[in-house]
């Protein structure tokens, strides 16, 4: 199936879509196949460092990818000459929240948490940790590169990317995804900011 709308330039597409435990990167290869224009059989994935997944050189360089899924939700983000990261994760508390905050997060971090209530609390932490995962996914590196080496301010818009050891953070894009109340996403990119569509994957299209 083709799709309705051509990924552009200056565009990342988001989409959202339903993936059952035990269906693995079907989803993913359907939606990848839709872009590349070939069957689902035929989209090679490749394994980059830290597991990142990444189409095989035989499709081109062009296109860019990354997912993140968390149940039986999924998002996929992807786009053209620009390399993506994104966390999904869902909404549930978190008790240890702020112990996690002291030993992973930066000292400003956690003492921002600690001015909140327990839900509040979870919710800011649950954005936190999805913020860093799509920075560390959008650079190629897995959590071992150090939760600390990277720190976030809350502004008037959500989080801000303020400290990433060896490199600008103001060369950075961070955006917070609405996919409903159950889960919080995140969205990162290095270069210049970027029109985001977002889209519905239902069952059986």
């Amino acid at each position: 199936m083709k799709l309705a709308e051509p990924l552009q330039a200056d565009e990342v597409h988001v989409w959202r879509l339903c993936r059952p435990a035990d269906s693995g990167r079907g989803p993913l290869q359907a939606l990848l196949a839709r872009y590349l224009g070939i069957d689902a059989a035929d989209v090679r994935l490749v394994e980059g460092g830290h597991g990142r997944p990444a189409l095989d050189a035989c499709h081109g360089d062009t296109l860019d990818f990354n997912w993140s899924h968390s149940g039986e939700q999924a998002l996929v983000a992807l786009a053209q000459g620009i390399t993506l990261g994104i966390d999904l994760e869902r909404q549930r508390r978190r008790a240890n929240a702020l112990g996690i905050a002291r030993r992973f997060f930066t000292r400003g971090e956690a003492d921002w948490l600690a001015t909140l209530d327990e839900e509040a609390r979870s919710t800011a932490f649950l954005a936190l940790w999805t913020a860093r995962e799509a920075v560390l996914k959008a650079l190629g590196h897995g959590l071992a590169f150090g939760l600390d080496r990277l720190s976030f301010d809350y502004g008037a818009e959500g989080l801000v990317l303020r400290q990433l050891d060896g490199d600008d953070p103001v060369l950075w894009q961070l955006h917070s995804l609405d996919c409903g109340d159950d889960v919080l996403a995140a969205l990162a990119w290095r270069g210049a900011p970027r029109r985001i569509r977002t889209f519905m994957l239902a069952d059986g299209d």
